[in-house]
């Protein structure tokens, strides 16, 4: 292990990337969110570049109005399982929903995702934002915004302890004998709370990291206390340096509160290089890219972040219209953010629209540009690293990887080569302790 504090990065393998219209630029794989082939090579690369995790998003409720992505693409679980397969050490992490699934199952998931990949799994914890999503498990309401939080902290209570079930050395497997376990390292959880009963044991061991490391993408105030309690990484959204510095205080003041140091979490702002020899060909790399949108989708997918709002019904040339509060059932930090930014500029309903689909940002230019502006976040401590979420895909990626990456190495900012095994070890995280054994090791 490396003691140095380096630069952390995940990629996120979002299809053709995050831009509305990415399937329709000329260099996108338009079935890519359905390809395994095509991920299959992506990660490779991204593993090639040492990076420290592949990630895959996902959600449980679409409409015709949805992300071109977000209508055909893999459950994100059985991705992992084959991705896990074809690498190595880069890390694996993908969504999945606490309040539309039941933590033993979801536990067993995750724990045999890690085993099978030998300790690289990740779970992006998510409280699931739509109304719609109940529709899809037979629920008569989707629970108002702070409850999923409530639900999700006993949720990982109730998964960590599955996941300590049993000690390391737990199975004997002693053929000359007959022993198979040793029962007195067995633990039932027993758990009864105010939404889960759930007794144990998990049927599966420990991992080589001993749980997977979990990550969280909420920048509400109950998102940030779930981070600050639960989480080993932090996705958020900065728009500048100076905010970023101001939520990472945030964040680590609340995880002092429940007694952890600001070593235990890591903070990665989600960040989309545009790369270009010069300035010039970067801003007309982004021009391209925001051309590839239409009004019409660029309202339909800013309206997702409402409840799938019918924005048309607004006049598109008056200022952003005043639409109450959304953050009750839905993305509460995001709708605020939105409201927030249209106040704070004056922007028309057009001009926010378009300006979702492809945000002009911090982050555009040539490599040493790129690496520099990362740079000055990461040393006023405004990130620990970066979540790569590429406007048009694979060449935000592969364009990174290619020039910006080797000016972070030779900086000594980023590694050359992986040191650990597993993705608690990359991160520079200890190995969960198993709270019946109370020893932490790191591998």
């Amino acid at each position: 292990m490396t003691t140095r504090r380096m630069l952390r990065f995940g990629a996120f393998l979002a299809g053709t990337g995050g831009n509305m219209a990415s399937w329709r630029h000329p260099n996108a794989i338009a079935d890519a969110a359905i390809n395994l082939d095509y991920y299959r090579w992506l990660t490779k690369r991204a593993e090639a570049a040492k990076l420290d995790f592949a990630f895959f998003g996902d959600g449980l409720y679409i409409s015709e109005k949805s992300h071109p992505n977000f209508l055909n693409r893999f459950e994100p679980l059985t991705l992992l399982a084959a991705l896990a397969m074809e690498t190595t050490h880069i890390g694996l992490a993908a969504t999945l929903s606490t309040t539309y699934s039941d933590p033993y199952t979801v536990a067993r998931q995750f724990a045999s995702i890690d085993h099978i990949s030998k300790g690289r799994a990740g779970w992006n914890i998510v409280t699931s934002p739509l109304e719609g999503s109940a529709l899809n498990y037979s629920r008569p309401e989707h629970p108002e915004h702070d409850l999923r939080y409530r639900m999700a902290d006993e949720y990982l209570e109730v998964a960590k302890g599955l996941w300590d079930s049993w000690e390391d050395d737990a199975f004997v497997r002693d053929k000359a004998s007959g022993q198979f376990i040793d029962a007195s390292k067995m633990h039932r959880l027993n758990h009864q709370g105010e939404f889960y009963s759930v007794q144990g044991p998990l049927n599966i061991s420990r991992s080589p990291q001993g749980r997977p490391v979990l990550i969280q993408a909420g920048s509400s105030e109950a998102g940030k206390d779930f981070a600050a309690r639960q989480a080993d990484a932090v996705f958020t959204g900065q728009a500048s340096l100076e905010d970023g510095v101001r939520f990472c205080q945030d964040v680590r003041q609340r995880a002092a509160r429940f007694g952890r140091g600001p070593e235990d979490i890591l903070i990665m702002p989600g960040c989309g290089p545009i790369v270009g020899g010069t300035m010039a060909e970067a801003e007309a790399k982004y021009e391209e890219i925001a051309n590839l949108v239409s009004i019409e989708d660029a309202l339909n997918y800013l309206g997702r972040y409402f409840n799938d709002i019918d924005f048309t019904r607004y006049d598109l040339d008056a200022p952003f219209p005043d639409l109450g509060d959304f953050g009750r059932n839905g993305w509460e930090s995001t709708t605020d953010r939105i409201k927030e930014l249209a106040r704070a500029e004056n922007l028309t309903l057009r001009q926010m629209a378009l300006r979702s689909t492809t945000t002009k940002h911090a982050f555009i230019g040539t490599p040493a540009y790129i690496a520099d502006t990362m740079q000055a976040w990461f040393e006023a401590g405004a990130a620990d690293g970066f979540m790569l979420t590429g406007a048009v895909l694979p060449d935000a990626l592969i364009d990174f990887i290619d020039h910006v990456l080797p000016i972070l190495q030779k900086r000594g900012l980023f590694r050359t080569e992986y040191e650990a095994d597993t993705l608690h070890g990359n991160l520079g995280l200890p190995i969960p302790t198993n709270h019946y054994t109370m020893t932490e090791t790191v591998r």
